[in-house]
């Protein structure tokens, strides 16, 4: 008999290592190498004759020529969502694997139970057969997944194209894999599957590789698409060594706090498409509603007399929406002062309060600063750089900013407004909310020289000049 061979994994970003070693030379950490047992390729065989019976053309590899390529892309399946939709990059790719992450509780068997069962059913408007799903849950028991069906889409209880398996098996899996001959497999979840060659329990790192590796040959030999949802760590990275998110084609994160109703889909990874889109949903009753414009929940109703809160343009992906900043400044009761920022970056906050200081002349040295971003977005855009500042001084002065003023621009050390990308979408956008002034840099003028608007354009060259249009 063969002797098993032993390889060590660092869990933190899939380095391999035929010995142990303290600090993994890829990415710095301490002990972080794992010891797992290398099976024999037999998942090769199981993933290679399920996608044999599933009826379709296997996929094989051979050298061509650049030119001999075809120019025709693969017709990409719409998920009849159009917020999961642009995440995916226009939909989803026939042969690919996607990794849905998201802490427990956030809505992550809900988005794809809800998805599916929509795929599933017959399209009324132009009379096409729905897709066959088949949806193989780990964690819960098929009377637990109708409950949720019924209160998601009672209609689809009728569809005979839906069909659930309670499995844990890898092998049981690609047994009734050839059986049904799906046209989409979902796995709810890795981290609950195991194969029987490999003598760890569901979960560890060997598993986890060994099974995704499998599942990725059976989508890629098969051409079904195969959607895989994980666990987060603590640390709210995905659960498993990163060779996993190595190994899938998209990874898709599902964000959003327990206690709000507002959910966010963030593409993380994503081979056939951008990853700087988002989705936004929000939590009701009867599952996750599509939020079309997103600054219905990033603005509030009323904020009128309130200091510290400015409305700034932002753009995430290729979409513009408005979002609310708001700031506390008070005077540091412990003697240090501290610098919270909840959905921005808080050395760039740090960076701004400096500029404050030093270019314009407010003294915070001896004030606690707070900043929050309304809605729960986390906020890359560099063109909040110019509502931050002006949020923290409304709230140091306690003078609230008018009504129907909006801004956006990218602040440098010098304390100038440097220009930023799609001003004509991020004024496009306020115009249609009815706000009456927007403050943009002044580079970003010349985009509109010749263009009659229904909202003010206020143009600014420095931190001071915005300032003084805000405040006098």
């Amino acid at each position: 008999m063969a002797k098993d061979k032993i390889a060590y994994v660092c869990t933190n970003c899939g380095q391999e290592s035929p010995k142990w070693i303290g600090k993994c030379p890829a990415c710095g950490q301490w002990n972080t190498f794992k010891e797992i047992k290398v099976a024999p390729d037999v998942g090769r065989a199981a993933a290679t004759n399920a996608a044999a019976s599933a009826g379709r053309e296997l996929r094989t590899s051979r050298p061509v020529r650049l030119r001999e390529i075809a120019n025709s892309d693969d017709r990409r399946i719409s998920m009849g969502d159009d917020e999961l939709n642009r995440v995916l990059g226009g939909g989803l790719v026939p042969g690919s694997i996607v990794l849905l992450g998201g802490e427990p509780g956030i809505g992550k068997s809900t988005l794809s139970l809800q998805t599916m069962l929509n795929l599933s059913m017959k399209k009324a408007d132009s009379g096409e057969e729905g897709m066959r799903i088949l949806y193989v849950s780990g964690e819960e028991s098929a009377h637990q997944l109708k409950m949720r069906a019924e209160r998601l889409n009672p209609a689809s209880l009728s569809c005979d194209n839906f069909m659930i398996l309670c499995e844990n098996s890898l092998e049981a899996i690609f047994t009734h894999v050839k059986e049904v001959q799906p046209d989409l497999l979902v796995v709810d979840s890795i981290q609950t599957i195991a194969t029987e060659d490999i003598d760890s329990s569901a979960g560890s790192i060997a598993q986890v590789r060994e099974c995704a590796a499998s599942l990725l040959r059976f989508a890629k030999t098969s051409g079904v698409p195969v959607i895989l949802i994980g666990h987060i760590t603590k640390e709210g990275t995905l659960a498993g060594p990163k060779i996993l998110e190595h190994i899938v084609d998209t990874v898709i994160q599902f964000e959003g706090d327990q206690h709000y109703m507002y959910r966010i889909l963030r593409s993380m990874k994503n081979r056939f498409g951008s990853t700087s889109e988002l989705g936004i949903y929000e939590m009701q009753q009867n599952g996750l509603r599509q939020v079309a414009n997103p600054s219905e929940l990033l603005l509030t109703e009323d904020h009128d007399g309130l200091s510290g809160i400015a409305i700034s343009a932002a753009i995430e992906g290729v979409r513009p929406f408005l979002m609310e900043t708001q700031a506390l400044v008070s005077s540091a009761a412990y003697g240090t002062p501290q610098r919270s920022a909840t959905g921005f970056d808080q050395r760039r906050l740090n960076m701004l309060l400096a500029v404050l200081e030093k270019r314009v002349g407010f003294k915070l040295m001896q004030k606690d600063v707070f900043i929050n971003i309304a809605g729960g977005l986390r906020v890359t855009d560099m063109a909040m750089d110019l509502s931050i500042i002006a949020a923290v001084l409304s709230s140091n002065v306690d003078t609230p900013i008018e009504s129907g003023w909006c801004m956006c621009g990218e602040v440098g050390l010098s304390g100038e407004v440097r220009p930023v990308s799609r001003i004509e979408q991020r004024v496009a956008e306020a115009e249609k909310l009815g706000f009456q002034h927007i403050i943009i840099p002044s580079y970003n003028m010349r985009a509109f020289s010749h263009k009659k608007l229904g909202i003010g354009l206020h143009s600014v060259r420095k931190v001071e000049e915005a300032l003084r249009l805000l405040f006098g």
